[in-house]
């Protein structure tokens, strides 16, 4: 980070305008201010989330993967998959509610009684709820559930989502032993992978907000600042900018060569690399940004590790064409950095994890950037492309910008910045 440019941006806001996003973001500053700094404000006023519509369009295709597959109901947990289907935003407990979805018919919730009222306030899409009391079983109710949706309790095929505890699954099966159980994933991802153009919205909309907050916060950056102080201002410009469930995470220096961090406490000190990844949702659909920053005068061994990183990116979208196998954009990734010394492989210095996961409603999802991966690119497929590079006991770096494909090939929803001396990027707009 440039001292030089790192004023300039406080003195003037010039990286809200690098940024290229909307300039209502921004408010006046009030006269009380004595600093020519802006004020965020809410920018997601603009977006509408998931209409009933849509969650019942979708459970409609559900229906038909599950008659092609020959699966009689799906059971899904709270989550973003009961989200997706149902817009019914719960959490896990020893007390079960579940999402029934039938091959045919109305779709159904389990229960709680006292919790009926709250379910029902969240309920997007035409479905029953099925309540039990405390000293019931929920899965009996599951069972009559399938025996009105005129469900054989003798023959069939249950498919529980991925992430469906094991004593819901034990619970269901025990009362229907004559049926299988198989995973509900071809049916869950069959739909969920492929996003509509207003998931597209939705995620470019985060990924906006993320890239301001981040823009505010490079802003703010000083000598002395601890990780959480600047965890802290990443939180607070996410969730004003309108951002939901902000996470963020700040590596300063050694705890940067360290993928996901360390527990030691480090200072920003001049020359020190700051590598940040973040991010939010909106209306629950996710962005995922990492940058990387240094304190002062980057140095030549830092600029030419950024550089490389930043070329990797490059790679890693080119590779990215539709028809192409997801693994074969973390072959090309490896190759080139191999090339450059790093690696081979996994090994450090380089890149140790894969270089891209799917997004969408869940931060990390199916399908991955990683060797091996022989699911084809299709339209609607939404990645992040991160191949950072990682020395210990040095730093790390990592740029990482969320891409969506299309029939044309890669689109960003987040432009790659070109030059360490101006590490922000901005905004693409949406194919």
């Amino acid at each position: 980070m440039n001292m030089n440019k790192r004023s300039f941006l406080k003195a003037g806001g010039a990286s809200i305008a690098a940024l290229s996003v909307s300039a209502s973001a921004f408010a006046s500053s009030t006269k009380e201010s004595q600093s020519n700094s802006q004020v965020l404000k809410d920018i997601t006023k603009d977006v509408a989330g998931i209409t009933s519509a849509e969650r019942e369009a979708r459970i409609v295709k559900a229906q038909q993967l599950m008659q092609q597959m020959n699966i009689s109901a799906l059971i899904i947990e709270p989550g973003a998959a009961m989200d997706y289907f149902s817009g019914i935003q719960w959490w896990r407990s020893e007390r079960l509610t579940a999402l029934v979805i039938p091959q045919q018919g109305k779709v159904a919730v389990v229960c709680p009684f006292f919790e009926e009222p709250s379910i029902q306030e969240s309920l997007a899409i035409d479905g029953d709820i099925r309540v039990w009391q405390e000293h019931e079983s929920p899965f009996e109710r599951i069972k009559q559930i399938l025996a009105d949706r005129g469900i054989s309790l003798t023959k069939g095929t249950i498919g529980f989502e991925n992430s469906v505890r094991y004593f819901v699954q034990h619970g269901v099966m025990s009362l229907l032993s004559t049926l299988q159980h198989v995973s509900a994933e071809p049916v869950t991802r069959g739909c969920r992978i492929i996003k509509s153009h207003h998931e597209l919205q939705l995620m470019h909309k985060a990924n906006e907000v993320t890239l301001l907050a981040y823009s505010e916060v490079y802003s703010k950056l000083e000598v002395g600042m601890t990780s959480v102080q600047v965890k802290s201002l990443m939180s607070n410009a996410q969730a004003t900018l309108g951002g939901k469930g902000a996470w963020n995470m700040a590596l300063i220096d050694q705890a940067s060569a360290f993928p996901h961090g360390s527990k030691k406490k480090h200072l920003i000190k001049e020359g020190s690399i700051v590598l940040m990844d973040c991010g939010c949702n909106v209306h629950g659909y996710q962005s995922d940004i990492s940058r990387t920053f240094v304190m002062g005068e980057p140095t030549k061994r830092q600029r030419d590790v950024w550089q490389t990183v930043r070329t990797g990116q490059k790679i890693a979208f080119e590779q990215a064409k539709i028809g192409n196998a997801a693994g074969t954009v973390d072959d090309a990734v490896r190759k080139y950095y191999q090339a450059q010394g790093f690696g081979p492989d996994y090994k450090l210095p380089g890149l140790s994890h894969r270089t891209g996961h799917g997004i969408g409603m869940e931060g990390h999802e199916s399908v991955n950037f990683v060797h091996g991966e022989q699911e084809k690119l299709t339209a609607g497929m939404c990645f992040s492309n991160e191949p950072g590079i990682y020395i210990p006991g040095e730093f790390g770096v990592r740029l990482e910008d969320c891409i969506y494909m299309t029939d044309k090939g890669p689109q960003w929803f987040t432009i790659p910045p070109d030059s360490l001396d101006s590490p922000l990027g901005k905004l693409a707009k949406l194919a």
